[in-house]
């Protein structure tokens, strides 16, 4: 499974941005589907997921911003930001798998699949 993310850039506080995480090799259907992040000198973080039939889970710094979809016709799937804030700013990773139980994971031992990553940057 190969896994290209895209869509990063430097946006101001407050601006949406969207990034899109093409899926080869395997199709988003069969598996969870999250985002993680790294910002400059912090650990990678977990942003959300999405698992098949639509359920989703999310981190408290993110909850109510952020939204993850798919489109299994275009086996891609999307983080819509909004309200960004400039602790927002990281490397964005793609990441699939199918977790142990096959529940709502956030942990990134979980999953195999990486993407290389999408820089996220806002200003304030």
């Amino acid at each position: 499974v190969q896994l290209q993310a895209s869509g990063g850039g430097l946006v101001q506080a407050g601006e949406s941005l969207r990034l899109s995480c093409a899926v080869s090799g395997g199709t988003v259907r069969a598996y969870s589907m999250a985002w993680f992040r790294q910002a400059p000198g912090k650990e990678r973080e977990f942003v959300g997921v999405t698992r098949s039939g639509d359920s989703t889970y999310y981190s408290a710094s993110v909850k109510g911003r952020f939204t993850i979809s798919r489109d299994n016709a275009k086996n891609t799937v999307y983080l819509q930001m909004n309200s960004l804030k400039p602790e927002d700013t990281a490397v964005y990773y793609c990441v699939a798998d199918i977790p142990p139980l096959n529940i709502l994971s956030n942990i990134r031992g979980h999953y195999e699949y990486w993407g290389q990553g999408t820089l996220v940057t806002i200003s304030s």
